[in-house]
């Protein structure tokens, strides 16, 4: 399948905005976007003209790369979020936080959503006492999401426990941090979500 591998930094660039794609180093004076606070390649410091189309290009291209989700997958997400009941730009958020990668990094086991796929594509994680080894499986509300009993002292775990030792979780998760676990207790809402993405664009461009 294919997979982008090239450097995270770039993609924040591109965006000329923090994606938050390399975890405790987006928030160091190491961060290329303080650095260097343009798009790369040789034309990176042109002028581009901002069109309507662009702009609904570029937020669409930043949720995709803030959850890590291919155009396939993001559109699937979207088709269905115009199925459900409510706001349409809300749901597709809403649909993509329910990532179980997310959900992992969200729970402040992970300090990067990169690193809970990783854990979870490696059968770190278990839903509701079963291990599930797929990044985009959904969770519901309810379910219990949590690092298996053998996993609980790896070293990236551990260490990004205590990262996020200080920091609040979301409002719509419930987490034990001594347990390692974390139960969706709700679905969040867009104030819950803290992405600096505006999904009426996104819509806006789908709908064309």
């Amino acid at each position: 399948m294919a997979r982008y591998t090239d450097a995270d930094c770039k993609l924040c660039r591109r965006d000329k905005i923090k994606l938050f794609l390399k975890g405790t180093k987006c928030e160091t004076p190491k961060c290329p976007v303080e650095k260097r606070p343009f798009p790369p390649g040789q034309h990176g410091r042109a002028r581009t003209k901002e069109t309507e189309y662009l702009l609904q290009l570029r937020e669409k291209q930043k949720a995709r790369r803030i959850y890590g989700v291919l155009e396939r997958q993001f559109r699937n997400y979207y088709e269905q979020a115009t199925r459900m009941k409510g706001i349409t730009g809300v749901n597709l958020l809403s649909l993509l936080e329910f990532r179980l990668d997310n959900v992992v990094y969200r729970a402040g086991f992970a300090l990067s959503r990169d690193q809970a796929r990783q854990l979870v594509r490696h059968g770190h994680v278990e839903v509701n006492g079963k291990r599930l080894s797929i990044p985009s499986g959904n969770v519901r509300i309810g379910d219990r999401v949590a690092i298996i009993e053998k996993s609980k002292r790896l070293q990236p775990v551990l260490h990004s426990v205590a990262v996020n030792e200080n920091r609040s979780p979301v409002e719509w998760l419930s987490v034990d941090r001594e347990a390692l676990s974390a139960t969706v207790v709700r679905a969040p809402d867009r104030s819950d979500i803290d992405i600096p993405v505006q999904e009426s664009l996104i819509v806006e461009l789908y709908s064309k």
